[in-house]
């Protein structure tokens, strides 16, 4: 009996939950996001929603921020392909662009920052000293584990694996895994079952 009565709260739990998610999608789609087939947008937060471009099949959890960062232009300039995943409190804050292949997981806690602060002068705060800024590109079928930073300019290449906690400052090769702050190359994905069989 309990259990009947469980499963049947679970579903109405599960029905009530893909509703609001439905509503909420349709709400970011009529303020100017777009959002492909089959991706239910959870609570989430966003300054520009014209900036942001979510693909087909996508999972999102909760708390994510899409902060493009600067005054109104037009957009997309977070661009999210089809089949990613993206963990919980993860943010993007852009000024440039970003994109993300098909296919990626980003988990929980992750941060994507493509510009940065003057540091050149001493005279002058730092606040008020112009930063640089370049786009961030990640590739599809890429893995970056828990609270991963990925600054501006970088390159992560199909395939390739970021441990977590690491800080990537420069480009990754496709396939390697990095991991360490600053990140760095600690090795590489095999090539399929039979490499493990190799001398």
């Amino acid at each position: 009996m309990h259990r009947t009565f469980h499963k049947i709260v679970f579903r109405l739990r599960q029905y009530a939950w893909i509703a609001r998610a439905w509503l909420r999608t349709l709400r970011w789609k009529m303020l100017g996001m777009r959002v492909g087939a089959r991706t239910l947008l959870p609570p989430i937060h966003v300054t520009w929603p014209h900036q942001v471009s979510i693909g087909a099949r996508c999972l999102l959890e909760h708390g994510i921020y899409f902060k493009y960062d600067g005054p109104w232009r037009k957009g997309p300039s977070i661009i999210i392909g089809d089949g990613v995943w993206i963990g919980a409190g993860c943010e993007f804050n852009i000024h440039e662009k970003i994109e993300i292949g098909n296919h990626t997981m980003i988990a929980a806690g992750c941060r994507f920052i493509d510009t940065d602060h003057g540091v050149t002068d001493r005279s002058i705060p730092m606040i008020a000293q112009a930063g640089h800024k370049s786009p961030i590109t990640i590739n599809e079928d890429v893995w970056l584990g828990a609270d991963v930073v990925v600054l501006r300019g970088v390159t992560i290449g199909r395939g390739a694996v970021v441990g977590a906690g690491a800080v990537v400052t420069k480009s990754i090769p496709e396939f390697e895994i990095w991991a360490g702050v600053p990140a760095r190359k600690i090795g590489i994905r095999p090539n399929g079952p039979e490499s493990a069989t190799r001398p």
